[in-house]
């Protein structure tokens, strides 16, 4: 799939590794969409890159259909990339003997997961009517999980299990997808710099860093964006999960 000439949504694009991914398109021609529920932030992503921000909350079916077809209406929607996320951190029993609130953990599995899937199946059904490359693409749909659907920490089983859906969702959606030339692949980044990590200490965040075994750093955002132009290009890698974290295995906490 070519990058040059399509047009792309990326959920989460306002921010982080979405934000990195939509320059880094748009830096190799496409033009981009940014869903995000971030007005203010996804404007200014979206003016500095000549792209188009649509206010988006990816658990609404209504928000995600328009998002889509703002895409559709600038040109021929190929790429599709999911970064919305959310993450909260509680222990299935706290110390105090309270079980893990039930809302949080349907409000992460809401937008890690069924947010995911909402993105896709809206976006695939859109893809699905363009016409295919000479290669018979149509499109192809990135994912983002997380380390975490592997090696889920203690406080992390509404994160954890959110991300394991995303990765147990690849290759079936990909088999769903494969008749119309409809890739879908995802990322499981390790530990990142990204905002969210911006609110840590710069001495917390160096000891993630040096726990990984090499490069002994954060992850940049510019290299989760690299994988994504290398999935997109190669039109052999499809219904797989590539982990994106420097050797990286958590520990329990």
């Amino acid at each position: 799939m070519q990058i040059e000439g399509s047009i792309a949504l990326v959920t989460g694009g306002a921010s982080g590794l979405g934000e990195a991914t939509a320059r880094m398109l748009t830096t190799r021609g496409a033009r981009v969409v940014i869903a995000d529920r971030d007005e203010e932030r996804g404007t200014k992503v979206a003016d500095a890159i000549g792209g188009v921000y649509c206010k988006v909350d990816v658990t609404s079916a209504a928000d995600v259909e328009a998002a889509v077809a703002k895409a559709a209406s600038l040109g021929a929607l190929r790429i599709v990339v999911g970064c919305a996320g959310v993450g909260w951190a509680a222990r299935t029993l706290n110390k105090e003997g309270v079980p893990h609130d039930l809302q949080l953990f349907q409000n992460v599995i809401g937008v890690n997961l069924v947010g995911m899937f909402n993105v896709v199946r809206l976006a695939a059904a859109q893809m699905a009517k363009g016409e295919p490359t000479a290669t018979g693409e149509r499109g192809v749909c990135i994912q983002t999980a997380s380390v975490a659907a592997y090696d889920g920490q203690i406080g992390q089983a509404a994160y954890a299990a959110s991300k394991a859906g995303v990765v147990g969702l690849t290759l079936p959606v990909a088999r769903d997808l494969s008749p119309v030339g409809i890739r879908v692949v995802t990322i499981a980044p390790g530990t990142f710099d990204t905002p969210m990590m911006s609110l840590l200490p710069e001495a917390a965040k160096k000891a993630l860093g040096d726990g990984i075994p090499f490069p002994r750093r954060l992850g940049k955002p510019e290299e989760y964006a690299q994988l994504v132009s290398a999935v997109v290009e190669n039109p052999y890698l499809n219904g797989e999960t590539i982990r994106l974290d420097g050797a990286l295995r958590m520990p329990p906490k």
